[in-house]
């Protein structure tokens, strides 16, 4: 398990924008199993939608790369204080099947297609109790700071 402390250490992202709350489980260079816990609190909720709130789709796609910038800073031993950026470049195959709400805990989930020239592509989806909300190939770039 990785706890909050030790994601920020190995992300940049700070609130309102650091959307990965804890690590449950990690296979070095192949795999990663994280959540976010969805409150009536998120700032996006104010405008997303005020009637009925649903969690913006590009957030959840953001919360998987944000995940998978975990897995391979992990991979390479590195984190952003030592001058490396892991930077989100693009998606495949994105899908959303279902909203996320309040009281949600979305479960996120990326495994390791390959890596070639600091060009990582990762295989993820993301669940609330085992149902389908959302997924896509997720492509991101390791860069100096």
């Amino acid at each position: 398990m990785i706890d909050i402390e030790e994601i920020k250490n190995l992300l940049p992202h700070r609130f309102p924008f650091l959307l990965v709350d804890r690590v449950e489980e990690i296979d070095n260079h192949k795999y990663i199993k994280a959540y976010k816990n969805v409150t009536n609190n998120e700032p996006f909720f104010t405008g997303h939608f005020p009637n009925k709130l649903v969690m913006p789709g590009v957030l959840i796609l953001e919360a998987l790369a944000q995940a998978s910038g975990i897995l391979g800073f992990i991979s390479m031993n590195k984190t952003p204080q030592e001058g490396s950026m892991y930077y989100f470049v693009g998606s495949d195959k994105l899908r959303f099947k279902n909203p996320v709400i309040p009281g949600d805990k979305l479960t996120l989930e990326s495994k390791k297609i390959s890596e070639k020239a600091g060009i990582w592509k990762f295989d993820c989806k993301a669940t609330v109790e085992e149902k389908l909300i959302c997924s896509a190939i997720v492509l991101c770039a390791d860069r100096p700071k």
